[in-house]
């Protein structure tokens, strides 16, 4: 047909044009969302991509408190964190928990300093692409009434064969006056196993680019990565903190040994933190356990992706106690940009008759 200058030619590029603009306006194929999948057994979620083991997240009640173990990066298919490890075997994975509660222990120490015990969590999703977990847990100590209720929201995804994807929401709600003291014991944190840690050659770096314990500890940072290579492959998990959280850019806790975490509380004003009873604090993380070191697997972009998202969840806003500006209900100050005003013929606000 080449050859030939019959109508066949053109006969043929009408065909092969509108194919062409298909391709070009289609763009490079993307890649598809792995496959995740959930189901509880016995006192754990077992969360699968493509089939193969994730993450679980465990909530027997002869633990300190729930946690994710293992964490499996996407190539090697073993744990990134530790499920406990010297010299503090209180670490257990990816957790959240707070020290000097009332009084109590919700991070390390006895059960009988407190716990914080799962109610059974719930399924909202698990198909295709996304899995859904919803859980209500009481931090409380043996025999006595719980003080706070946590209700996590959590969101797991694999967009592509290299990351996944935990989204952590933690509502606190104060069941009765409550006062944290200053602890670095406190709040959303991971223990990498040891062959990451920065002691066998990982790296631990913050989003400007601090690297190890002596630049990240007490720097204020959007997030941090903890990679290292084993067994040949690369790979890590960073830890995101999302812009609508009280204190952003919360103060980093870091440890060369494999520890890290965005911790307010070891940096509190006046060294305490009230919040009054049905005053709630709400927190949002990301997880991403990736393959390759934080440049590699393009921490930065997906932070920036993270950071225009809009919160899980949104508080409500009030008036301050001074009454000379706006607070969210957990306390942190709110600054309104502007506000949407009319009133009728007879003078009443728009909000007195919607």
């Amino acid at each position: 047909m080449c050859r030939s200058r019959t109508g066949r030619v053109r006969t043929t590029h009408r065909l092969l044009l509108p194919a062409l603009l298909c391709c070009i306006l289609a763009g490079p194929a993307q890649a598809a969302s792995s496959d995740v999948q959930a189901k509880i057994e016995g006192k754990q979620v077992v969360i699968t991509v493509d089939g193969k083991l994730f993450t679980c997240y465990k909530f027997d009640h002869s633990q300190k408190y729930p946690y994710f173990w293992p964490v499996n990066g996407p190539a090697s298919g073993q744990s990134i964190t530790t499920e406990t490890s010297e010299p503090w075997p209180h670490h257990h994975s990816l957790f959240f928990g707070c020290d000097r509660v009332n009084g109590g222990n919700y991070w390390q120490d006895t059960n009988e300093r407190g716990q914080i015990l799962s109610q059974g969590p719930k399924m909202v999703e698990s198909a295709d692409a996304k899995v859904i977990i919803e859980d209500d847990c009481l931090w409380q100590q043996p025999g006595k009434e719980p003080i706070i209720r946590d209700r996590r929201h959590i969101v797991i995804t694999a967009p592509n064969e290299s990351l996944r994807l935990v989204d952590f929401r933690i509502t606190l709600e104060p069941l009765t006056d409550i006062r944290i003291l200053k602890s670095n014991h406190s709040l959303f944190a991971a223990r990498v196993v040891p062959e990451l840690a920065v002691t066998a050659g990982g790296t631990l770096i913050n989003a400007q680019g601090n690297t190890s314990e002596k630049g990240t500890f007490n720097v204020a940072s959007p997030w941090c990565d903890y990679s290292g290579a084993r067994d040949g492959i690369t790979e890590g998990i960073a830890i995101l903190q999302h812009p609508s959280n009280r204190w952003y850019p919360s103060k980093w806790f870091t440890r060369d040994y494999g520890f890290f975490s965005p911790t307010p509380m070891n940096w509190l004003e006046g060294d305490q933190l009230d919040l009054p009873k049905g005053q709630k604090l709400i927190l949002n993380y990301r997880v991403v356990v990736h393959t390759g070191n934080s440049q590699e697997a393009g921490i930065p972009a997906l932070f920036d992706s993270y950071r225009q998202s809009a919160p899980t969840a949104l508080e409500d806003i009030r008036v301050s106690d001074d009454g000379r500006g706006f607070v969210t209900n957990s306390g942190a100050p709110f600054t309104p940009w502007g506000f949407n005003y009319d009133h009728d013929e007879s003078g009443r606000l728009m909000e007195d008759y919607w």
